[in-house]
């Protein structure tokens, strides 16, 4: 069916040039198909592995070792909540999940904040034209290009007793061990590697603000912190929240860091990844699905939070024109109001 452009005439429609038909599915088809694989079906067998459990001891009727494993139903979360397995941590003494829980959410919270106002911070001085700006940039990106564990190598070498920390601070503090110190050194070394990464997005949001706005804002009389304040931040924000938001998951799932450079066994900075794999490794594969699928369900209400609360646009489709039915049932774009008026002469 052919549509009439702005500019009055007919041109014939395309099915595979409008960005939205078959040819944006043929295109999306090779990445779905690669996360159905696999992050998809992982998933769903998460989910059927969390209503099972491994058959342990000696079966009564052959004298065997059992083995196999045996559906549970919801026993592996009901068991969740049952206030079995203490620990003691950072909150006392406590239900190793919820340990775990809470760990992985204060360090979330603590490591987010960090880094935020780090990474606007670096984003505003690579933003700036001076000298040597090419070699700041690499700087400021270098500690996000290391690998995580070998950050977390790092780290563990100058959190050591002997390390490189207690000679700047003059003191024998264990950081490596199960104390509340363990909890500052996994954010200091997570806030040193990931700040950048906000910076970075950060800095791609101020690149899009013109500058007229803050020269008609200087001509006005702003100070420096009215500019930061009424142009700076809120035409950064949709970068920014992104930005914290894709930071947020990642911490949530936080694990390389804390296994690496603390190691397994250290109540006070446990996470809920960290928890799971415990339990895999000891073969209670039923109970660590069961937990696996608790931090996928937290991590899928906070990015539900922040794209209905914050207005998260992580998919990049604020702006686009919305499709409307006309009388006769075909699917055309919204055109703004004054394109109409200008097209109807």
């Amino acid at each position: 069916m052919p549509s009439v452009s702005s500019d009055g005439h007919k041109h014939k429609k395309n099915a595979l040039s409008d960005g939205q038909g078959r040819l944006a599915w043929m295109l999306l088809a090779p990445t779905l198909l690669i996360i159905l694989v696999v992050a998809g079906i992982p998933v769903v067998m998460s989910i059927r592995e969390s209503f099972f459990q491994t058959n342990s001891g000696v079966d009564p009727n052959t004298g065997l070792v059992a083995g196999g494993e045996a559906f549970v139903g919801l026993k592996n979360f009901t068991d969740i909540f049952a206030g079995q397995n203490q620990v003691s941590g950072s909150y006392g003494a406590t239900n190793r999940f919820w340990n775990a829980f809470l760990n992985t959410t204060f360090i979330t919270i603590v490591c987010v904040l960090l880094e935020t106002v780090l990474g606007v911070a670096m984003a505003l001085i690579m933003s700036k034209a001076f000298k040597g700006r090419g070699l700041v940039r690499a700087g400021i990106l270098v500690p996000w290009a290391i690998p995580t564990i070998v950050s977390a190598l790092m780290w563990k070498l100058i959190f050591d007793e002997a390390g490189v920390m207690n000679r700047i601070l003059g003191t024998q503090i264990l950081w490596l061990a199960d104390s509340a110190s363990s909890f500052w050194a996994i954010v200091i070394a997570d806030v040193w590697k990931t700040a950048p990464f906000i910076g970075l997005l950060t800095l791609a949001g101020l690149q899009t603000i013109p500058a007229e706005c803050y020269e008609a804002a200087k001509v006005d009389g702003a100070s420096t912190w009215q500019q930061f304040v009424r142009i700076t931040l809120p035409m950064v924000k949709p970068t920014l929240v992104v930005a914290v938001l894709f930071r947020t998951l990642d911490t949530l799932r936080m694990f390389d860091l804390p296994y690496g450079m603390i190691g397994a066994g250290k109540y006070r900075v446990e996470t809920l990844s960290i928890f799971a794999y415990q339990e895999a490794t000891q073969t209670r594969y039923g109970p660590a699905a069961a937990y696996a699928i608790i931090l996928f369900i937290y991590v899928l209400l906070v990015a539900f939070v922040f794209v209905k609360a914050l207005g998260a646009d992580v998919i990049g489709d604020t702006g686009m024109p919305k499709k409307k039915k006309d009388k006769k049932g075909a699917k055309t774009a919204e055109v703004p109001a004054l394109e109409m008026v200008g097209g109807s002469h």
